[in-house]
Formats: C-alpha cells, sequence, structure tokens
C-alpha cells in the first residue's frame, strides 16, 4: 500500500499501534460531540461517496461524518456516472482525483477496490466489498471496548457462514490480539487463503461446524443476515444456516457478561431471535452509532490529520 497516500481499504494493511491510534481518536471524536475542537478539515474539502450498492448506515454514517469534521459529501450511485457505461475504474480514479479530496467506495469484487486506489491521487476508504468490510469492525471493536474493556487477550465467536465481515473480524483478531472463534457449515467456512495468512501472522482464529462449542464461555457472539447483496441461493443458505441462528440457548452458554453484535440489518427470527438482538446483551444500536465515530477517525488519518 501507498503510504504516501493515506488509503484505509482493509485492517490487515496496517500495524497494531495505527489501529490502536485510530479506536483511541474515534473514542475522542465522540467524546467531542458533533462538532470537534481539535480536528478539523479545510473548508470546501469534499469527500466523494460512491455506490455500487444500496446503504443505510454506510452512506449516512460517512455524510455526517465528513459534515461533523466540516467538510461536504457528493454521493455518486451505480448508474449516475460514467462508471456504470463502461469507463474504467482507473480514468474514473484519475478524473475524480481532480475534483475531489478523498473517496469512499462501496462495491462488489475487491478489485474494484483496489484498482480504485492503484490510480487515484486522493485517499480512497473501503465502504464494503465482498471480500471485506473493514469501517464496520473498526465500529465493532471500538463498541466491545466501550462495553467490556480492552479486548486484547478476549474471545470472539462469529456464527453463521464467513463472510466479507467475518473476514474482517479474522483481520482484526491478528491485528487486536484477541482469539476468534468461527463456528459455521462446512459448505460456507473461510477462504483457505485468510485462514493460512492468521496462521502465517501467529493469529488466533479457529474454525468449528459446532456454534456451541464456538460460543462457550466467549466475551461476544456476532453474526450477520443468512443472505447478503448479491447471493443467489438463498433457499440452501437459510437450510443450512438454520442451526446457528443465535438464540437464548446460545447466548446462555456465552460468559455471564457476553455482549450480542450484528452489523446490521437484521432479520429477526432468522439468524437472530428477536430476544437476543432487542434484549440487555445486544449492543447492535450502540455498534451502529460507532460508524460514525469510527469512520470520522479513519477520514481524519486520511487527511493526515492525525
Amino acid at each position: 500500500m501507498d503510504m504516501a497516500i493515506r488509503h484505509f481499504i482493509d485492517i490487515c494493511d496496517f500495524d497494531s499501534a495505527t489501529l490502536k491510534a485510530l479506536i483511541a481518536s474515534a473514542r475522542e471524536l465522540k467524546a467531542d460531540g458533533k462538532v470537534s475542537g481539535s480536528i478539523r478539515v479545510p473548508p470546501s474539502t469534499v469527500l466523494a461517496l460512491m455506490f455500487d450498492r444500496p446503504s443505510t448506515r454506510t452512506r449516512v454514517s460517512f455524510d455526517v461524518a465528513m459534515r461533523q469534521l466540516g467538510g461536504e459529501t457528493l454521493v455518486l450511485n451505480s448508474g449516475e456516472t460514467q462508471l456504470g457505461r463502461g469507463e474504467t475504474i482507473a480514468d474514473t480514479a484519475r478524473v475524480l482525483s481532480r475534483y475531489v479530496d478523498a473517496m469512499m467506495l462501496r462495491t462488489g469484487s475487491h478489485s474494484n477496490m483496489t484498482e480504485l486506489a492503484e490510480h487515484a491521487a486522493v485517499p480512497v476508504i473501503n465502504g464494503l466489498t465482498e471480500r471485506s468490510h473493514p469501517c464496520q469492525v473498526m465500529a465493532d471493536v471500538m463498541t466491545f471496548e466501550e462495553t467490556r474493556g480492552p479486548i486484547e487477550g478476549k474471545t470472539v465467536a462469529w456464527v453463521g457462514d464467513a463472510n466479507n465481515v467475518t473476514n474482517s473480524w479474522a483481520h482484526a483478531a491478528v491485528r487486536f490480539n484477541f482469539t476468534l472463534r468461527i463456528a459455521c457449515p462446512n459448505e460456507l467456512s473461510p477462504d483457505p487463503d485468510l485462514l493460512q495468512w492468521v496462521k502465517k501472522e501467529g493469529g488466533a482464529v479457529d474454525v468449528t461446524s459446532s456454534p456451541q462449542e464456538a460460543a462457550d464461555g466467549v466475551d461476544a457472539i456476532v453474526t450477520d443476515v443468512w443472505v447478503s447483496m448479491g447471493d443467489k441461493d438463498a433457499d440452501t443458505r437459510k437450510k443450512l444456516l438454520t442451526p446457528y441462528r443465535v438464540d437464548e440457548k446460545l447466548m446462555s452458554g456465552a460468559g455471564k457478561d457476553a455482549i450480542f453484535m450484528h452489523c446490521l440489518p437484521a432479520h429477526r427470527g432468522d439468524e437472530v431471535t428477536a430476544g437476543v438482538i432487542d434484549g440487555a446483551q445486544s449492543v447492535v444500536f450502540d455498534e451502529a452509532e460507532n460508524r460514525l465515530h469510527a469512520q470520522k477517525a479513519i477520514l481524519a488519518w486520511c487527511f493526515g490529520l492525525k
């Protein structure tokens, strides 16, 4: 990664000290409220928000974060640019770099993200790809530490299919030095390349097909929707994942102070019961709020303000 331009593409791109500093910055910005006294972008600084995939939290949190830093946003939805008509990502990156000061992209193929960053002359931030969702997991780590203290040395269970959010949780487990247990059907298991990277880095990521085994005594249980944007095998996935529903019984097997996390949107009755997501152990709306603060810190870092 070219550090002359500060892109934020994946958690695994950074060392532990940088990531911990970002979490600390996010806490400071949250404490500051809507307007930070110490971190402000120059007037008329513009962030382009580019969407190939629909969004609620990513769109609103980045928009509000940039405004609270004193900047402006420009929203570009799929079909509204020449990119949707065959213009290359490289040319789009070169042109937009002449107009805006940073870009956030929410897209499908991870190669779209890396190509945009390769050819952009301004910072590029990963708002989601099929491979990873780093901003979400930075907010998740922040939320965990707000409620349960430092995540280092703790144990987190992921229950469901191994998807892009799982990948970023695995990256975080290595960089923040905690244990991640992934419970998933064999058919929806993590990418072997990811597990090889974890092993090479000396991380603690364990994979099992038993949600009960994964959840035993953990500090947090995390899940996600069973059918994501682009998934075409909804019926098959639901049949495979029904045993992985996070319910009150599964939560009872976790540590007595365990929290429940979900990046939202949630489908009550599918991946999680209403009793869990709306119960006392759930911190899902704190997570959603912390997207704003974590991304504000990431933006400040990208602009060289932290």
